[in-house]
């Protein structure tokens, strides 16, 4: 029986796989013929490393007490979603071939602990690994077509789609903060850094 994350992540997949193929199958009107300024690989992962740290950052924020809490009984706790966005690592670039560590367990992995050394700790890793296994590609495998998503997908979708999926619960982070009272880190950051510019 496949997990409902398994399931969540392959319907998402499919449909970003859709609207790229749609996409594609878009004739090319533009004269614009000038080389792409956009690396998507480098801009990924300086994506993917910004939401680390502020999830890193918003865990080491929170009191300890506050890692069991959930908005409502249908929904995953601070815990769990710290955990759902170090496992999606795993699971997301698993879809272009990338191993996740061996006795990961993708099932378990968001219930595993609610300890927060052991949450930061399990962010930190599948930072390394994803941060690994894109720098490992080559511009030539972002454009690796990859069938099994769909007819014009390809291994650059895979990224798009983690970076994307990473963004989202980061935002659910933030707003589950904010419910408790808690102040994201870099936020505080940026309010001090006005203040003391406005005493200048």
């Amino acid at each position: 029986m496949k997990s409902p994350i398994f399931s969540s992540m392959c319907l998402a997949c499919v449909l970003n796989a859709s609207a790229v193929a749609m996409h594609a199958q878009t004739p090319d009107t533009s004269t614009d013929r000038t080389a792409p300024s956009y690396d998507m690989k480098a801009q990924a992962l300086l994506d993917l490393q910004d939401v680390n740290k502020k999830c890193v950052d918003l865990a080491e924020a929170l009191p300890s007490d506050k890692l069991t809490w959930r908005p409502s009984t249908d929904t995953r706790s601070f815990a769990e979603v710290f955990l759902h966005v170090a496992g999606e690592r795993y699971g997301i670039l698993g879809m272009m071939g990338a191993n996740p560590p061996a006795g990961f367990k993708a099932r378990e992995f968001e219930k595993s602990t609610i300890e927060r050394s052991r949450i930061v700790e399990d962010l930190n890793q599948s930072w390394d690994f994803a941060s690994k296994a894109i720098n490992g590609m080559s511009n030539e495998d972002f454009a690796k077509p990859l069938p099994k998503l769909g007819p014009q997908a390809n291994e650059g979708d895979v990224v798009y789609l983690l970076v994307a999926d990473a963004h989202e619960h980061l935002g659910q982070l933030v707003a589950y903060a904010r419910q408790n009272g808690v102040v994201p880190p870099w936020t505080v950051e940026a309010q001090k850094k006005k203040t003391a510019a406005a005493a200048k």
